[in-house]
């Protein structure tokens, strides 16, 4: 799952640490990626200092190696035994954030997560504040997404924003992507503009707004300082955090276990062939193909289309969308459809 918000400042890392420490309590093998270049979740969770790959180097290069010693042990496990690991984050990252990526730069995080991904039973990617290239690149690489928000009116639209462009993605590019919701992080009870906002985003997001908010407190900047888990540290005020973040684990956990839409699953495992035929090809350029394209057109529509037998040609997107495309191109699975059963 990805941790995402298009407003720095709101607490992103904070809620993805504090997500981690859940997870950690509760006994999860966890990986977190850092892939935002200021590094604070790398810091977090203890990994400082100079290390030979960074996540940097996997977005590069996603060889099984390098995505293996770009993965470190969380100093967590010096206070409470457990299984947490980090690809550790590096500024040298900024340079995958391009307002334009390709299909081939989004794709690298998802072939480098599918060679350790038995390793762990949660992955979480802590993402820049921004919709560019790393953002997408967590996205594609992501089940779910985790919006936060903060209740003032620029996180607001931030958080509008994020969802249309979730929705988007999912549309035209990685079916089983799906956004967990909104969650509102350093909430003050006491403050009339906070509690406007709320309201604001209640009526705007309704069932997709988490019930529980995260208050403003020091005590997670404090655990955060010391690079501990918010679980293990002392008083009353960390407890309530700690619950807070077991909620939203238990929340994200559950919803992994709802039922896929198996013409969705079908469909995302086909999109697995996008590097190899559309690389290079600018992302925005193919979703707006895909946004263009208010039906697509089914497998039969498909098969009474002319398509190229010799090398592989672009095709028109007036006949067909992008994801069509490359689904036929890719296998060229027209044989195995079957007589209609009524002209049987």
């Amino acid at each position: 799952m990805s941790v995402s918000s298009l407003k720095g400042g709101v607490g992103k890392t904070t809620v993805a640490l504090g997500l981690a420490s859940a997870a950690f309590a509760r006994g999860l093998r966890t990986l977190v990626v850092d892939l935002d270049p200021q590094c604070d979740a790398s810091t977090g969770l203890g990994a400082i200092g100079e290390f030979r790959e960074t996540v940097a180097d996997v977005l590069q290069n996603p060889k099984h190696n390098i995505v293996h010693r770009a993965i470190v042990s969380s100093t967590w496990g010096k206070v409470q035994s457990g299984h947490i690991d980090v690809m550790i984050g590096s500024p040298r990252a900024l340079k995958f954030d391009t307002p334009n990526p390709t299909i081939r730069d989004v794709w690298k995080l998802e072939e480098a997560l599918s060679r350790i991904e038995k390793d762990y039973d949660l992955v979480i990617i802590d993402t820049p504040p921004s919709i560019n290239g790393l953002t997408r690149t967590a996205w594609v690489a992501s089940d779910r997404v985790l919006i936060v928000s903060e209740p003032s009116i620029f996180s607001v639209v931030a958080a509008d924003r994020a969802m249309r462009a979730i929705e988007e993605l999912r549309k035209g590019l990685t079916p089983r992507l799906e956004a967990l919701g909104v969650v509102i992080n350093r909430f003050r009870p006491q403050s009339k503009e906070h509690a406007y906002r709320a309201n604001e985003l209640q009526e705007m997001f309704k069932e997709d707004l988490m019930t529980v908010q995260i208050e403003e407190r020091a005590t997670i900047q404090q655990a955060q300082g010391a690079a501990r888990p918010i679980h293990t540290w002392p008083g009353d005020h960390a407890a309530e955090l700690a619950k807070i973040f077991d909620d939203i684990l238990s929340y994200t956990m559950a919803s992994f276990q709802q039922p896929t839409d198996k013409r969705r699953l079908k469909m995302d495992k086909k999109m697995s062939r996008i590097s190899k035929i559309m690389r290079g090809q600018n992302l925005d350029a193919v979703l707006e193909l895909e946004s263009l394209q208010e039906e697509p057109l089914g497998l039969k529509e498909i098969a009474e289309l002319e398509l190229p037998t010799g090398p592989v040609r672009p095709i028109d997107p007036k006949f067909l969308s992008p994801i069509e495309q490359l689904e036929a191109l890719a296998s060229l699975e027209l044989k195995e459809i079957k007589p209609d059963e009524n002209q049987a």
